[in-house]
């Protein structure tokens, strides 16, 4: 069962001790010492095993790959637990590991930070009542040269305002306010049905995905609009679709989320920058947020 309180954490400071993890797909070598440099600029870091192995489309075996979750979680120096990439590979280790995993955080909550494929280890945060950032991971910050407003927001600032989104749906012009959930649809979609499907009571869903055709993209809102998973969510922002074109078709990515989330009768925001482009804001779930229908969000809180 989900702790639905998500109480405030201790930020991160200067010199704290962070952990990398590579739960999913391999790495870049190149780009993975360059982000770890990034943080390590600021930050004590150390990095899982994992990261340097490779087994086929996974870095590492899924034994080594959960133990290195498993010592980010043991370990009280750790102050924060950084995925260096997504790819595949980390619904594979909630089975057998995600109990676990939800007790330590308990015990000793401390934030994630990652997306894509991590949106599986955002569940299990949830799940133990944990704030994390869906945010920037350390192979990309390699490949950009950091990001300062993950920074600015692992060490306690609320992430600013989003303003000029994209109204998809004509609803009461009221404010709504729910705490931040969601990140990939392709990997919620993979965990309904399962245990670890995150609480959307009175959520506010953020979604975002890459590489998916428009009918792939309504088949997995179908799915769980179908499971009623999506009833009580109390607004929808969808942020960047990448490399979801239309086919021969002519049917866009966006004339499918007006469709499948409009007649949900909540208000959809589409346009916000977070997911797979150029513009990755961070964001915490857990957090409050307040969603304004003509196309604000406003974090009411951070981590702390």
């Amino acid at each position: 069962m989900t702790d639905r309180t998500f109480p405030a954490q201790t930020p991160l400071q200067p010199g704290d001790h962070i952990a990398v993890i590579a739960p999913s797909g391999p790495l870049d070598p190149v780009a993975l010492d360059a982000g770890v440099a990034w943080f390590a600029e600021r930050y004590r870091v150390t990095v899982g095993a994992s990261a340097r192995s490779r087994t086929g489309y996974l870095a590492g075996s899924d034994a080594e790959r959960a133990a290195d979750v498993t010592a980010a979680l043991a370990d009280p120096s750790i102050r924060a637990v950084i995925a260096a990439r997504g790819g595949y590979g980390l619904t594979r280790l909630l089975d057998e590991h995600a109990h676990r995993w939800i007790d330590a955080l308990k015990s000793d909550p401390k934030p994630l930070v990652g997306f894509s494929d991590v949106t599986a280890l955002h569940a299990v945060w949830s799940m133990a009542g944990v704030r994390s950032i869906h945010g920037t991971m350390v192979v990309e910050m390699g490949r950009r040269g950091g990001d300062r407003e993950l920074v600015s927001v692992l060490e306690g600032s609320r992430p600013e305002s989003w303003t000029g989104l994209i109204p998809m749906t004509s609803v009461d012009a009221s404010p709504v306010r729910g705490r931040a959930i969601g990140g990939n649809l392709s990997l919620l979609a993979a965990l309904q049905g399962t245990p670890c499907f995150p609480d959307l009571e009175d959520r506010v869903l953020f979604l975002e995905d890459v590489g998916e055709a428009p009918y792939r993209i309504d088949r997995m809102l179908t799915a769980l609009r179908s499971a009623a998973a999506l009833d009580g969510v109390c607004a929808v922002v969808c942020g960047e679709f990448a490399r979801c074109a239309a086919g021969d078709d002519g049917v866009t990515v966006e004339s499918v989320l007006r469709e499948r989330l409009g007649s949900l009768h909540i208000p959809v925001l589409a346009g916000a920058p977070f997911g797979h482009g150029k513009q990755h804001r961070p964001w915490v779930q857990g957090a409050q947020v307040t969603v304004l229908s003509h196309g604000e969000v406003v974090f009411e809180e951070g981590l702390a």
